[in-house]
């Protein structure tokens, strides 16, 4: 199989139709078509069934394409490393999701910049299972997790442990005494994902089950402009909100009969990979 074969395919599982794939991928119908072939043979399964103007793939297809995705990923990156020799000594790939991102690692990203023109950094924002794939995939040098990893090879460190805080925007607290468990479920709550983590768990299990939230989103970053405008409240890492709380932007609402968990960010590696020259700033080493 060629790259060429896996992009049409790609596309094609996208758009579901052969000749839409060909016209936007400005080739002809039949070279689609041919490639499609090609690849079913090579890989000894049907990718596709056939309707009479759209296609779908198959319960094999779907398998190949996370892997095709992948394949074509590793080659990108591979390039990329590739590139970076030539114009920078140093390079950095790291994964993290988004709260651990601007807690821990854009700092450090911004020292591993400051000043030094021979250092490149590639970020990867995600969700830790994600990041973790990526990172097993070889397309990661580390990666700030919110779930361990326990896997032969790889080194599994606590990087910090913060406690989780319900905040909502200054004086619209109206649990000023602090909020009950049974109260909780009746807030306008902004639930913001912590996928697997424990404290994710234990935020849902705070509200009914298919409860309909406010507001439900990935990415805390984006939950901030909501908390700020007033629109309800949400559990959120404290450092991360620590800023906003001391400068009255956001207020921490107290918690009467339960306590929140803390939340772990993990550091990621493979064992022969020295995370030092990152985290330290050891720039003037040789990679």
């Amino acid at each position: 199989m060629n790259t060429e074969e896996l992009k049409t395919f790609i596309f094609l599982s996208k758009v579901k139709n052969f000749t839409l794939a060909a016209e936007q991928l400005f080739i002809a119908q039949s070279t689609v078509t041919n490639r499609i072939s090609e690849l079913e043979k090579e890989v000894g399964k049907r990718l596709f069934t056939r309707g009479s103007k759209t296609v779908k793939l198959t319960e094999a297809g779907e398998i190949f394409l996370r892997y095709a995705e992948r394949i074509l990923e590793l080659q990108n990156t591979s390039l990329e490393e590739m590139n970076a020799l030539s114009s920078h000594n140093r390079k950095f790939s790291i994964g993290a999701i988004n709260a651990s991102y601007e807690v821990y690692v854009k700092p450090l990203v911004d020292e591993a910049l400051k000043d030094n023109t021979q250092t490149s950094v590639k970020v990867m924002l995600g969700h830790s299972l994600d990041l973790i794939q990526h990172l097993q995939d070889n397309m990661l040098d580390m990666v700030f997790s919110a779930i361990p990893l326990k896997r032969v090879g790889f080194n599994c460190d606590v990087y910090d442990v913060d406690r989780v805080a319900l905040v909502c925007k200054k004086g619209m607290n109206e649990y000023p005494d602090g909020v009950s468990k049974a109260q909780l479920s009746k807030l306008p709550y902004l639930m913001c994902d912590f996928t697997l983590s424990e404290a994710g768990v234990f935020i849902r299990s705070l509200f009914p089950k298919n409860h309909i939230f406010r507001l439900d989103v990935d990415n805390s970053s984006k939950l901030l402009p909501y908390l700020e405008n007033g629109l309800g409240y949400s559990f959120l890492p404290y450092k991360f909100v620590k800023e906003k709380i001391e400068n009255g932007t956001l207020e921490e609402v107290k918690l009467k009969d339960f306590t929140a968990p803390n939340v772990t960010t993990y550091l990621l590696y493979r064992q022969t990979y020295d995370v030092s020259k990152f985290l330290e700033n050891k720039f003037d080493m040789e990679m």
